[in-house]
């Protein structure tokens, strides 16, 4: 065999044997990638389950007159003497909608000791909202604000916002993002028992 066919078959060899091991090691990777896979996934879904902490704040709570779904007057001022949390969402929020079992399942736990929930939907035609309201079960109070206006008294934008009045009108806490249920508990509940 000549000396260049020999070279030419190391080589072919040589070439054949390193994109063994890149296929080897690609696939080493891949396996390492697969099993790890679902313990990211578990992290990401704990972390998603977490919710912001509010800030403590003291301002007083806005004059806000809106309507029910039933098209009733309504004023936060109906509340005083209440624990109230205002939550200030929409239909087509993903944070919203994440939340809603959580803030009608404290509710749900909590409504007896002088607490409500009073949720603000801002701006989507009422059909929509009472669709919303019946598919996730909601049993505390909806507002209708087609023209944004509790976003503006409470000015924050951001969707969802919540916010709790303690008895005597003061604004005490207020959150931006999403709220668990272990958030409620903690900064909501001991305010219930004042």
């Amino acid at each position: 065999m000549s000396r260049g066919k020999r070279q030419r078959r190391q080589s072919a060899s040589s070439h054949a044997l390193g994109l063994g091991l890149i296929g080897a090691g690609l696939l080493v990777l891949g396996v390492v990638a697969w099993a790890l896979l679902p313990g990211w996934s578990r992290v990401a879904s704990s972390q998603a389950q977490n919710s912001v902490i509010p800030v403590e704040v003291n301002f007083p709570a806005p004059e806000l007159h809106l309507s029910d779904l039933r098209g009733n007057p309504v004023s936060l001022a109906d509340y005083r003497g209440q624990v109230v949390l205002v939550n200030n969402w929409a239909t087509w929020c993903p944070p919203c909608k994440a939340e809603m079992p959580a803030l009608q399942a404290y509710y749900e736990k909590h409504h007896h000791q002088n607490f409500t929930i009073v949720a603000i939907e801002a701006g989507e035609p009422p059909a929509e909202v009472v669709a919303f309201v019946q598919q996730y079960g909601l049993t505390f109070p909806i507002w209708l604000d087609p023209d944004q206006k509790a976003t503006a008294a409470f000015r924050n934008p951001g969707l969802p916002s919540s916010y709790v009045i303690d008895p005597e009108g003061t604004v005490r806490l207020a959150w931006t993002g999403a709220i668990s249920r272990e958030m409620l508990e903690k900064y909501v509940t001991p305010l219930l028992e004042e």
